[in-house]
């Protein structure tokens, strides 16, 4: 099992209104946390895209920042999770170039994550008043883009965009191009993840035994797929959050405080085309933070991922049993400081991931370097 972070830009009211810099100190802070990981452990990290959701996410423009973030790493893939790919945001043929322009930068080190977005206020706010469209748009573009990455010229005349014939600059530099996910939050869309072949970022935790049937779902459906790509990225990744200090009763202490549950507050505010449990209260009465009876509860269904070392491994091999091939792991959706964000991230890299992930290469590696030598590209 692998291990990422999630870097999602959410900037507090509190820390805003306190600090005229908290935006800035808070994408700063994300760059500095794929540093820590970069340097114990941590394979990935990953780089969400939204638009216009005011406290919940400020990462608008990740193509911007993860070249940076690359520049500044050595070994950790950075990933879009997500780019997204419905014409009227993002052109299909220059997300081709840019995720080509990362895949040279980062010396082979990018992650395609793809996704049609989940908010009305962003589909809106680009001229899609119809969520349902973005599926379509979704499914037309997804597989231009293996083709638009092979040699030579590429055109195509669709529904929702259209290119003349133009040769697409730059090629992906590690062929055959960057490993590809989608997105998934239901059992449908894991269905077609694995049927399409792509890697399936799932962004809708819970406990393992909750996440065990979706995950069979993607299984059965990727051995047979007939991937969109020019090859299959066999991977399911699931979005949770953590705490892992030294003291079991201070790490259960700051996720009381976290902050994390006006942000959970957010998420089902504008992810509005999200199906939303029973338990969320309507906007703007706030999902509070989790009790300590709550996260000792959460400990013991492999929930909560919270610590001491040997308490946040004891809750991996829950998710390590039904089969996850990597937990993405999002700690600054919280209030926390600077500090506390390093040193946990420090410590579950050190003393947590070796237990789980003793193989050097990345998987998304692996199965870009097969498919190169079927290909006969090396």
């Amino acid at each position: 099992m692998e291990f990422g972070l999630f870097m999602g830009g959410f900037v507090h009211k509190d820390q805003m209104e306190a600090n005229p810099d908290a935006e800035h100190d808070r994408i700063m802070s994300e760059v500095m946390l794929a540093e820590v990981g970069d340097r114990t452990n941590w394979k990935y990290s990953w780089w969400t895209e939204h638009h216009f959701l005011w406290e919940y996410s400020h990462i608008s423009a990740n193509e911007t920042i993860m070249p940076f973030v690359a520049a500044r790493t050595k070994q950790m893939h950075i990933g879009s999770g997500i780019i997204n790919i419905t014409p009227p945001v993002n052109h299909p043929t220059r997300v081709a170039e840019r995720v080509a322009m990362l895949d040279h930068l980062s010396e082979g080190r990018f992650e395609f994550g793809t996704g049609r977005g989940s908010s009305t206020t962003e589909q809106a706010g680009f001229g899609i008043n119809d969520p349902e469209l973005t599926k379509e748009m979704f499914d037309e573009a997804i597989g231009e883009f293996k083709k638009m990455w092979r040699p030579g010229t590429y055109q195509y005349d669709g529904k929702f965009f259209s290119m003349p014939e133009r040769n697409i600059l730059p090629k992906p530099y590690v062929k055959p191009h960057p490993p590809m996910w989608v997105a998934a939050g239901n059992p449908g869309t894991f269905e077609k993840a694995g049927k399409m072949g792509l890697g399936v970022l799932c962004f809708t935790g819970g406990a393992p035994e909750k996440m065990a049937p979706l995950v069979e779902i993607y299984k059965n459906a990727i051995a047979e797929a007939e991937p969109v790509g020019e090859y299959v990225n066999d991977n399911v990744a699931i979005t949770t959050s953590f705490m892992c200090l030294e003291d079991r009763d201070e790490a259960i202490d700051w996720v009381t405080r976290s902050g994390n549950g006006y942000q959970q507050t957010l998420l089902f505010k504008y992810l509005d085309t999200f199906p939303k449990p029973a338990f969320v209260p309507e906007w703007p009465t706030e999902i509070p933070d989790p009790t300590r009876e709550q996260v000792i509860s959460g400990q013991s269904m492999g929930a909560s991922i919270v610590g001491t070392p040997e308490d946040c491994a004891e809750s991996l091999r829950k998710w390590e049993a039904i089969g996850v091939d990597q937990l993405i792991m999002g700690p600054s959706g919280s209030t926390y400081s600077d500090e506390l964000l390093a040193h946990t991230v420090e410590l579950f890299g050190t003393k947590v991931i070796p237990e789980f992930d003793r193989t050097p290469e990345h998987s998304t590696s692996r199965y870009r370097r097969e498919a190169a030598a079927r290909l006969s590209l090396v």
